[in-house]
C-alpha cells in the first residue's frame, strides 16, 4: 500500500537579528505634552565589579538643549562618553549617588543599587514628577516610577544617566588607583579580569574590594591561610627573636 504523504515545506529561517535605533525622547515628550514635568531618567554603573562602589545617576534633559549622540554608555567609546558627559552636565539637571562596598556587602548588590538610584533621584535640584529607571525594578521615590528593561538603549534620559554614572565611576576608580596601587583599578575599573584576579591573588583584598564577592572572599581566605601556615609563623618568630636580641 502506497501512502500519500504531504511534502513538508522547508522551514523558514528565523530572523534573530533585531535592528534597533538609538534611544529616543518620545516617552519624555509624551509626558511633557500632558503637563508632566520634570521627567528624570536614572541608571547605575558598577554592579559587576569586584571593587569600588555602585554609582547611580539621575538626569532631567532640557527638551530644547538635548546633546547630540546620546546612547547607551556601553555602546560609546571612552572619548565619546567623556565628551557627552560634559555636554550633559552643561545642559541638564543631574545628580549622582554612590553605594559603598560596605553597603553592598551589607545589603547585597541589588538593594544597594536600588538605594543609590533612589538617592540620586532624591538629590535632583527639582523633584521629578515621573522617573524612568533602567531594568526590572522600580525604585523608592515619591514620583511615578516606570521600570524599562533595556532602558539605556530605549529612553534618552536613561541613556544620559548611564553616561553620567559610567564616567563618574570610571573617574573615581582612577583616583582610587592612585591611593591603592598594584591592582590596576585605573585600567579595569574593578572588574574581574585576569589582571585584577592576579593582583588579588598576590596582594589580597584592599579596603575598596567587595568582601562577599566570591573571588574576593577566596583571595582573603588564601591570604589568611598563608598567614596561619606553621612554617611562616616559626620563621617570623625566629626573626623577631633575632631583632630583639
Amino acid at each position: 500500500m502506497i501512502r500519500d504523504e504531504k511534502k513538508r515545506a522547508p522551514a523558514k529561517p528565523r530572523n534573530t537579528v533585531i535592528v534597533a535605533g538609538p534611544p529616543s525622547f518620545k516617552r519624555e515628550r509624551a509626558l511633557l505634552k500632558q503637563g508632566i514635568w520634570p521627567v528624570a531618567g536614572c541608571d547605575e554603573a558598577g554592579r559587576g565589579p569586584l571593587a569600588g562602589p555602585v554609582v547611580a545617576a539621575a538626569v532631567v534633559l532640557d527638551p530644547k538643549r538635548i546633546p547630540k549622540g546620546l546612547d547607551d554608555s556601553k555602546k560609546l567609546t571612552e572619548a565619546k562618553r567623556e565628551a557627552l558627559f560634559e555636554d550633559i552636565c552643561a545642559t541638564s539637571s543631574f545628580a549622582v549617588a554612590y553605594a559603598s562596598p560596605g553597603r553592598i556587602d551589607r545589603d547585597n548588590i541589588l538593594r544597594a543599587s536600588l538605594w543609590a538610584l533612589a538617592r540620586a533621584v532624591a538629590s535632583l535640584p527639582e523633584a521629578p514628577k515621573h522617573v524612568f529607571v533602567d531594568g526590572r525594578d522600580k525604585i523608592d521615590t515619591t514620583a511615578e516610577c516606570q521600570a524599562v528593561i533595556g532602558g539605556d538603549a530605549l529612553v534618552l534620559s536613561i541613556a544620559a544617566a548611564s553616561i553620567i554614572a559610567k564616567v563618574s565611576r570610571d573617574r573615581l576608580m582612577c583616583r582610587l588607583a592612585e591611593n591603592c596601587p598594584g591592582y590596576g583599578f585605573e585600567v579595569h575599573k574593578g572588574y574581574g579580569v585576569p589582571q585584577h584576579l592576579a593582583a588579588l591573588n598576590e596582594l589580597g583584598p584592599s579596603i575598596h574590594h567587595r568582601s562577599l564577592f566570591a573571588p574576593v572572599a577566596a583571595a582573603r581566605a588564601r591570604h589568611q591561610a598563608v598567614a596561619r601556615a606553621p612554617g611562616l609563623i616559626e620563621t617570623q618568630t625566629i626573626l623577631d627573636i633575632g631583632i630583639s636580641a
